[in-house]
């Protein structure tokens, strides 16, 4: 278990470095406030009418960078600093999120793919890593591995999902931006900002996708030297 800790430190450390930058950027572009004057809550609502879209509510959700599209109730959850701000932090998050909902509205492929894993990383996630270390602990006594490989398969499905997070996420960032330019909501300096701010959000996403794979390639050698033991 001495390489998994390894790989958990070494992911966590990147992890909080991105985090952390993130924040200073989020922080930063809060600062800077936008030339047309529109807060958050009315740049989301102006993209998702311009896309077509009057059945998706934009309402602020409660805590730091905690915003959201929810599909299963069609809301665009922004945080307080988004819903009210008027800077290019709030006009980037809130474009990002309603980018999602864009997705929703014309059934982007990678989405609804996402969409439908989700019952079962509810699943994996809650036992893949429980039943990984019983795993461990029977090969540790050279039992049969079969336990281990099923730890496997489950935390293998979590892995696919955070891959599969990757070109969602990016998407909802290209359509934000590429809307914001078109509809001229920022200025170019402004739109330079919002790019770096989403660029940095993207960046959590792909740390914990690295993580994720890193961990899961770990467990596949266990499983494999296991069985040249054997």
């Amino acid at each position: 278990m001495i390489g998994y800790y390894i790989i958990a430190g070494i992911m966590f450390l990147i992890g909080t470095i991105v985090s952390n930058r993130l924040k200073s950027k989020f922080t930063e572009y809060s600062k800077v406030g936008l030339r047309n004057g529109l807060s958050g809550k009315e740049i989301a609502e102006k993209m998702l009418r311009d896309n077509g879209i009057y059945d998706v509510q934009v309402i602020s959700t409660p805590g730091f960078l905690s915003d959201h599209y929810n599909p299963a109730d069609k809301t665009v959850n922004l945080s307080p600093e988004v819903y009210q701000g008027r800077s290019i932090a709030a006009a980037a998050v809130a474009a990002h999120e309603c980018g999602h909902a864009v997705q929703h509205a014309t059934a982007y492929s990678m989405l609804q793919l996402r969409s439908k894993l989700v019952p079962l990383v509810n699943i994996s996630s809650k036992l893949s890593q429980w039943i990984i270390l019983i795993g461990l602990g029977l090969l540790a006594g050279r039992s049969n591995p079969t336990i281990l490989l099923v730890g496997i398969v489950l935390f293998a499905i979590t892995t696919i999902f955070t891959l599969i997070t990757l070109p969602v996420e990016y998407d909802a960032s290209n359509r934000a931006l590429k809307w914001l330019e078109a509809n001229n909501m920022t200025t170019a300096q402004e739109h330079d900002g919002a790019a770096d701010a989403l660029k940095w959000a993207a960046r959590t996403y792909v740390v914990a996708a690295i993580g994720s794979v890193a961990t899961l390639l770990y467990y596949i050698l266990l499983f494999v030297n296991s069985n040249d033991r054997r």
